[in-house]
C-alpha cells in the first residue's frame, strides 16, 4: 500500500531538506540529453517515484529530449508488490510515460535472495530497455545509497575499485546505466514528493535485519555523529574512483609494453613484471587471468595470494612455478610469466558446496573486481 513517509529532518541542513526545483532539472538530467530514449526503473519507493516525477517534469521543459519509458519489476516476493506496480502504472499514465510491469518468474532461491533478486531485476530491465529501443536505463540511487555501498563493500573486504562504489554513468552490456541522483540526499527526493502530494511505497525488506544492507543502514545515525555521514562516504567514493581510474590508465600502458599474445595465451616479461608497483602488478595479472580463464571474475583475495607466490618465485630464478586460478594457468618459463587456459576441472558431482557463503570481493574493471 502506498503511504507518505516523512523525512527525519532534525539533523538535516536547509539545502538537504529542500524539494528539487525546476531550475535544477537540466543539470540533474544532463546525462539524458542526446539519447534517443531512456527507460526509468521505478519500484514505487520514494527514490524511484521521484525519478519518474522529476524526469517527466524535465521532459516537458525539454521538447527535444529523449522518449521516456518506465518499468517496474514485481519479484513476486510480497503480496503488496502487484498493487505497488499498479500504482506506479497509474502515476506513469498521468505523466504520459509508457509503463510496463515485469515479473520475475520461476522458483526463488532459499539463500542469497536479495542478490538473486537484484540480478533478475537488472536482467528484466535490460531486456525491457532493448524491447523499447532505449540505449540507457536510469536508476534512482542517491547519495545515501552510495554511502551504504561503500560500507557494504568495506565489510566484504573490497579493494580500491570496489570502494569507488557506483558511477553516475556505467556501461553494462549494450545498455548504459544512468544515476542522475547520485549526489542528492534521499531527503530531498522525499521533500519533492511531499511538495507534489505524490505518495509512494515503503518496502519492509529495507528494514529486515536478516539482510546486510538494512543492518548497515541502521548504523548510519551513529556514524554520522562521528562525522561519517553520507556526504563523507560519497566524497570518499569519488576520490577512490579518481585513484582507481589513474591506476587503470597506468595498467593499460604497462599491458601494452609488457604483454604479448599468441594462440597459446599471453606472456609477460618476468623481470619487468617483478619491478612493477604491487597494485599495478596485481591488476595486470588479474587482466591476464580473466582473459585466459573460463570461470568468471577473479576473487581479489585469491589473486593476491597468487601474486605473492608468483613474486616469491620470480625472486628465485631456479624455482619452478605453476598455479591455476579461475580457469587460467600461470607459469614461469624462460624469463616470462605465461598465462593460458587451464584444462577443464574434473566434474565435482556429489561434492557438497557451501551455497550460503557470501561471494568474495573481486578486483578490477577489465580484470577481477573488488
Amino acid at each position: 500500500m502506498l503511504r507518505p513517509m516523512a523525512a527525519d529532518s532534525a539533523s538535516l541542513s536547509p539545502d538537504s531538506r529542500a524539494a528539487v526545483a525546476d531550475s535544477e532539472l537540466d543539470a540533474l538530467f544532463s546525462s539524458f540529453a542526446g539519447r534517443s530514449a531512456v527507460l526509468l526503473a521505478v519500484s514505487g519507493g520514494p527514490d524511484s517515484t521521484a525519478l519518474l516525477h522529476l524526469a517527466a517534469r524535465w521532459r516537458v521543459r525539454s521538447p527535444g529530449g529523449p522518449r521516456l519509458f518506465a518499468a517496474t519489476v514485481d519479484h513476486g516476493l510480497r503480496p503488496a508488490a502487484a498493487e505497488e506496480a499498479a500504482d506506479v502504472a497509474r502515476l506513469a499514465a498521468r505523466l504520459n510515460v509508457p509503463h510496463r510491469t515485469l515479473r520475475w518468474q520461476g522458483e526463488k532461491p532459499d539463500r542469497g535472495l536479495q542478490e538473486a533478486a537484484r540480478d533478475a531485476r537488472y536482467a528484466l530491465l535490460t531486456a525491457e530497455a532493448d524491447r523499447v529501443g532505449a540505449p540507457a536505463l536510469a536508476l534512482a540511487h542517491t547519495r545515501d545509497d552510495q554511502a551504504e555501498t561503500v560500507l557494504f563493500r568495506m565489510a566484504r573486504g573490497s579493494g580500491l575499485a570496489g570502494l569507488a562504489a557506483m558511477n553516475a554513468e556505467t556501461a553494462r552490456g549494450q545498455v548504459v546505466l544512468l544515476r542522475p541522483f547520485l549526489d542528492l540526499p534521499k531527503a530531498r527526493l522525499v521533500a519533492t514528493l511531499d511538495a507534489a502530494n505524490i505518495a509512494y511505497a515503503s518496502d519492509p525488506s529495507n528494514l529486515d535485519a536478516r539482510f546486510a544492507r538494512p543492518r548497515l543502514r541502521s548504523l548510519a545515525p551513529a556514524l554520522a555523529q562521528e562525522g561519517l555521514d553520507a556526504r563523507g562516504f560519497a566524497r570518499l567514493a569519488r576520490r577512490l574512483a579518481r585513484a582507481d581510474s589513474a591506476l587503470e590508465a597506468v595498467t593499460e600502458r604497462v599491458e601494452a609494453e609488457l604483454v604479448t599474445a599468441d594462440k597459446s595465451g599471453v606472456a609477460i616479461e618476468a623481470a619487468r613484471f617483478a619491478e612493477l608497483p604491487e597494485e599495478v602488478a596485481l591488476r595486470l595479472l588479474g587482466r591476464c587471468v580473466t582473459a585466459q580463464g573460463r570461470e568468471g571474475p577473479v576473487e581479489l583475495a585469491k589473486l593476491e595470494v597468487l601474486l605473492a607466490a608468483l613474486l616469491a618465485a620470480l625472486a628465485l630464478p631456479a624455482a619452478p612455478f605453476r598455479r591455476t586460478l579461475a580457469g587460467a594457468s600461470v607459469a614461469v618459463r624462460k624469463g616470462r610469466v605465461l598465462v593460458s587456459s587451464a584444462p577443464p576441472r574434473r566434474p565435482t558431482e556429489g561434492i557438497a558446496t557451501n551455497s550460503s557463503a557470501e561471494k568474495a570481493p573481486l578486483l578490477g574493471k577489465t580484470g577481477p573486481r573488488s
